[in-house]
């Protein structure tokens, strides 16, 4: 194991390209030529192909999260400029003084030009993006840079080593570098476009070099000499980080534990100490790996199990691991040592002592470590650390930005989509205080969901040296779950179908994940006239366009849609979804998931949502469909209760029908019933018994069916195990069987929420697929988009069947003050208002 020269590895590739989850990379041990000229569109050649690309594919899973995938692999900067409107095209300078264990630093100059107008100026990265960034998150957009970088260089290093494994797979050499130049493009989004590699170093542009763009390079060269010639001193540092390292190993009556000795050879101990002399002398470079980056430490693990499932390179990530220690030694011991990069404000990422969680590869970065309860706990009597907390600890380890600092007391993270869980705990700076997680009577330490999109906790500080504890500081962590990845839709694409995720599978006898569909099926739900489903239970699948089927990471998740068999759900238009609510009275009885329903007809008549309120009791609507129409809400079962003190579903039922009367015996009177997985027979048969007795045995009832929930370990709520959660589909079954044989109409939710389970939003119970949400027009989302629930233009397939508009101007309303989001919610609350109109519907051709 020495430091390798990179010219073997690098130089092969004239113009590297992106691995752009085309067949033309996957099969070579390097980024192939072929990439920077086959355009995207070609790229499904052969259906071996195909299955060779899927395994890079596999691990490549967060580059779809910068966009990568949205542009054409065309060398021409301006047919992608035109294909994809960037607004701007940077050059990254990238130095990589060793390819294995990879070692990479990034200058803080860029050259950023305009295409169309041939113009360029050079400046300083942190300039550039708190120019270009300045409304939306200049430090999001420079780590997501960073990120895409480190990923395709980790890429070239594994899939290097493993295809040239062996003692003389490369030249040694020491004293090796390549200075790499990243041709990378930004949009409105925060997420980088990376267009393209150069080998060498590449500053001219269009054949034009002013004197100043000379000037800039005659410094930018000056620079990496100062920094790759260095007379900087490291040995002594080295053995103090590696004393530090294997410190924590030694037990309290002073022994070394014999499990963490460690042998070194020449190459390794070489490539340390030559590491913190680049530390040492960084100048106008910032480090970009190693990276304390959870996401690409993960990556980078992921990459060699996939590449070297023998574990003949276990020495490569042995080094790996020291150098991430050694970096994280060398900050706790220098903190001083950057003072001087004041251009390097923005870079906070690696820069900076990781105070909130030492990084430990040895546990696979999965292992929580808390400070035992029965140790001596490290905490102050002072009491200017009365209101602070020592440390944050969270499992995964989460990259908290800014860095933990006891005074900062408020921090923001992202995680990848398939992340569903977090635990944290923090621990108090003094003596006297204890931690608690949302109110001062929560735990310490708690597991939480993470939906899609925003999720807050609340770390809450209390002095317990009073009679009455009180609360004396509070901290909030903001993370921001990912959604899934997705690919735009290419012309060569295969419609792929799905009922249940493999991750949870609810029919252990039936087929999970993306199957392909049949000719026969997508000419059958590809007519032009398609009969109109007669029942809210009809089964079906999610269908979605993908380059593979065996890959769910090539899938334009955004064209997803809910296809019934052999029939469908026809969206009814505003003026015909107003004339059938005239003269209603609807009402409903269940929990949140039902109230989700309730707010999304009442924007769908209204085209508005004027308020909203996470009610918990009887709520009456009278300003629906401009007065015309009656909306009551019931929440049930009312859980906070102690059991012998709740209302009965009798009780809840008579009382909401008390509240919402005069009610006429007829369908113009609706009850929907429903929730996550309260319901059962028994309420049906209570229903039924009630509304003889109250004379309204004519009426309307609609009953949803239970929905996926409570699947994930979460502190404070009732999880479901594995068998428990695959039970629920019996109990679905038994409840739509009774509520049709008593005459009521069903939504069967759970067979839609099944297959995806991971798409939950904020809560607790992972069984929310809807969101009210302020609405802004103004301000942009750029990571939260809706889509809508329609039959989706796919080209041959869907073609005839497009029928958008009829939501569009819903979704797109500016003049309602709250809006209800959520494809899965949409889709489901559309059947429900297929069945509530289906006596009265004029049927919408297609």
């Amino acid at each position: 194991m020495g430091i390798y020269c990179l010219p073997p590895v690098v130089t092969k590739q004239s113009n590297l390209q992106l691995p752009f989850v085309t067949p033309d990379c996957s099969g070579q041990p390097v980024l192939s030529r072929a990439s920077t000229t086959r355009n995207v569109s070609q790229g499904s050649s052969t259906v071996t192909e195909q299955a060779r690309a899927s395994h890079l594919q596999n691990w490549w899973k967060q580059s779809m999260s910068t966009k990568l995938n949205e542009v054409s692999t065309t060398s021409n900067h301006k047919d992608i400029l035109k294909a994809q409107d960037l607004s701007v095209i940077i050059k990254a300078y990238v130095l990589v003084t060793s390819l294995t264990p990879l070692r990479a630093f990034i200058h803080s100059t860029t050259t950023v030009w305009h295409p169309p107008k041939k113009k360029h100026f050079t400046l300083k990265l942190q300039k550039f993006f708190e120019i270009f960034f300045r409304n939306s998150s200049p430090q999001q957009a420079f780590n997501n840079m960073k990120e895409a970088i480190n990923k395709l260089l980790l890429i070239t290093e594994v899939f290097s080593k493993s295809s040239t494994s062996g003692q003389n797979s490369f030249n040694q050499c020491s004293q090796c570098f390549q200075m790499l130049t990243f041709d990378i493009g930004f949009g409105m989004s925060i997420h980088p476009v990376v267009l393209k590699v150069h080998e060498n170093f590449d500053f001219q542009i269009e054949n034009e070099l002013t004197i100043q763009d000379q000037i800039s390079k005659e410094l930018l060269f000056e620079d990496t000499f100062k920094f790759l010639l260095s007379n900087e001193s490291s040995t002594s540092s080295f053995i103090e980080a590696l004393q530090k390292i294997y410190g924590s190993s030694v037990s309290k009556d002073r022994t070394y534990s014999r499990e963490v000795e460690q042998c070194f050879s020449l190459e390794e101990i070489n490539s340390m100490i030559t590491f913190i002399k680049e530390l040492k002398s960084l100048g106008q470079f910032e480090l970009l790996f190693p990276s304390s980056t959870p996401k690409i430490q993960m990556l980078l693990r992921d990459l060699y199990r996939m590449a070297d499932p023998m574990r003949r390179l276990s020495s490569v990530l042995t080094v790996h691991w020291l150098l991430s220690n050694v970096l994280q030694q060398f900050q706790f011991m220098n903190k001083e040592t950057h003072t001087n990069l004041s251009e390097w404000q923005l870079s906070q990422e690696n820069m900076s002592p990781k105070q909130n969680y030492p990084s430990d590869f040895r546990k696979t970065h999965e292992a929580l470590h808390y400070p035992s309860k029965t140790g001596e706990r490290q905490c102050s009597y002072d009491k200017d650390t009365l209101s602070h907390i020592r440390q944050i600890f969270t499992s995964p380890q989460l990259d908290l930005n800014p860095q933990f600092n006891p005074r900062i007391r408020e921090y923001y993270a992202e995680v990848p989509f398939d992340m569903v869980t977090v635990k944290i705990g923090a621990e108090p700076s003094n003596c006297q205080c204890h931690v608690h997680l949302d109110d001062k009577k929560g735990p310490s330490i708690a597991n939480y969901p993470l939906g899609l999109g925003l999720n807050k906790v609340i770390i809450v500080l209390t002095d317990d040296s009073q009679p009455s504890p009180e609360v004396v500081s509070s901290y909030k962590v903001t993370i921001y779950r990912e959604d899934r990845p997705s690919l735009p839709l290419f012309e060569d694409y295969m419609m792929c179908g799905f009922v249940q995720d493999c991750g949870s599978k609810i029919l252990p006898e039936e087929s999970c994940g993306l199957q392909p569909l049949s000719h026969e099926y997508l000419s059958t739900i590809s007519q032009k006239v398609l009969k109109t489903c007669e029942a809210g239970d009809t089964k079906g699948q999610w269908i979605v366009p993908c380059l593979s089927c065996s890959d769910n990471r090539t899938c334009d998740w955004r064209e997803i849609t809910w296809q019934p068999h052999g029939c469908q759900y026809s969206v009814l238009a505003k003026p015909e979804l107003q004339r059938c609510m005239e003269g209603r009275r609807i009402l409903f009885i269940g929990d949140s998931t039902n109230r989700g329903m309730m707010y999304y007809l009442i924007e769908r008549v209204n085209k508005t949502l004027q308020e909203w309120q996470k009610t918990h009791d009887v709520k009456c609507y009278h300003n629906i469909n401009e007065g015309k129409t009656f909306i009551s809400y019931s929440y049930y079962p009312q859980f906070w209760m102690n059991a012998n003190q709740r209302p009965t579903f009798e009780k809840a039922l008579e009382q909401l029908l008390q509240r919402s009367r005069p009610l006429e015996n007829t369908h113009q009177t609706v009850l929907i019933v429903g929730g996550v997985q309260w319901l059962n027979s028994n309420h049906l048969q209570i229903i039924q018994k009630v509304l003889n007795r109250e004379n309204l045995s004519n009426i309307l009832v609609i009953v949803k069916s239970i929905g996926m929930g409570f699947h994930l370990p979460v502190d404070g709520v009732h999880s479901l195990s594995q068998a428990e959660v695959q039970n629920l589909w019996n109990e679905n079954l038994i409840i739509l069987d009774t509520a049709k044989n008593l005459g009521y109409e069903v939504v069967d939710t759970f067979v839609i929420t099944m297959g995806r389970y991971k798409e939950f939003l904020r809560g607790k119970c992972g069984c929310h697929f809807h969101e009210v949400v302020k609405s802004n027009p103004s301000e942009e989302r750029p990571h939260i988009t809706m889509t809508l629930s329609r039959h989706y233009t796919l080209g041959k397939y869907f073609g005839s069947q497009s029928k958008p508009s009829q939501l569009q101007d819903y979704a797109t309303n500016s003049q309602s003050p709250y809006h209800v989001r959520g494809p899965i919610n949409q889709v489901y609350s559309e059947i429900l208002l297929s069945r509530l109109c289906a006596s009265k519907r004029q049927f919408v051709s297609t």
